[in-house]
């Protein structure tokens, strides 16, 4: 009997991004990426600042397109993927309505595609019970804190249930204890709800701490310098008890000597 093989969540094969500036300059932000994601691994991309990673996720969500190679998302174009509503996606910066509810933020794609309105309630509050904030759902953006926000905003990224959810750096404006507080919840969002995750972020404890597979990236053009993959167990099994696990510090130290070689800092010290 043959066993049927996984598509792929995400494959980047062989990509270039190229931009060209008004007077003909260009700038290489991405040359001869290739990479494999598997569905519901979470990945994470990591890197100096302006190596292509928030470039890349862009690629992968159709928000851009790349100058050579090829994306596929599920066996599809990342356009295709875009249509079918298979992504979330979710940045820095919240981005909720001011004038709408917690629950009428989250409830926003599903209004935006037809979804009757007992079928949004039901799914909104189903989210908002997932995020810890069942006590807020009927307050507004500017009653909450950031990290309150971001949860809403999470909420807001998985209510079509998508097969794979974008992240750039959402929790990067965050304080360090909401910061944490903010990983423990993707975690385990992450393990009820099954999706393949694509994270991008400066911080090499967080990369560890979430991922199945931390991908390092070189300065630009930014290429792929090493994955690092990361053997913590299952989203399920991570707790706060992981970032004193000894396999953890010596995740973070392959992950910050891929970034830096032989210059690699000590463990601690975070790259920004």
């Amino acid at each position: 009997m043959t066993v049927p093989v996984a598509v792929p969540a995400v494959e980047v094969t062989s990509v270039d991004r190229v931009f060209t500036g008004k007077k003909g300059a260009t700038v290489t932000a991405l040359s001869d990426v290739s990479l494999s994601i598997a569905p519901g691994e979470f990945v994470s991309l990591i890197g100096p600042s302006g190596c292509g990673k928030s470039t890349l996720l862009r690629l992968i969500a159709d928000l851009d397109a790349p100058t050579a190679g090829s994306i596929s998302v599920f066996g599809k174009t990342p356009r295709q993927a875009r249509i079918d509503q298979e992504y979330g996606i979710a940045f820095q910066q919240a981005g909720l309505l001011p004038w709408r509810t917690v629950t009428a933020n989250i409830e926003l794609p599903l209004e935006l595609h037809g979804f009757s309105k007992a079928k949004r309630a039901a799914r909104a509050a189903e989210l908002i019970s997932l995020v810890g904030l069942s006590d807020f759902a009927g307050h507004f953006p500017d009653q909450l804190s950031g990290g309150m926000q971001q949860r809403v905003a999470i909420a807001r990224s998985i209510a079509e249930q998508p097969r794979i959810l974008l992240m750039d750096e959402p929790f990067g404006a965050l304080d360090e204890m909401t910061r944490e507080h903010m990983q423990l919840e993707l975690v385990r969002i992450a393990a009820e709800t099954g999706a393949a995750v694509v994270f991008v972020t400066h911080s090499i404890p967080e990369a560890v701490f979430l991922s199945d597979r931390v991908v390092v990236m070189s300065p630009r053009p930014g290429r792929i310098r090493e994955i690092v993959d990361v053997k913590l167990g299952s989203h399920a099994e991570r707790g706060e008890h992981l970032r004193e696990d000894r396999g953890f510090f010596e995740a973070v130290t392959k992950v910050r000597e891929a970034l830096h070689g032989a210059e690699a800092v000590p463990v601690g010290v975070e790259t920004r």
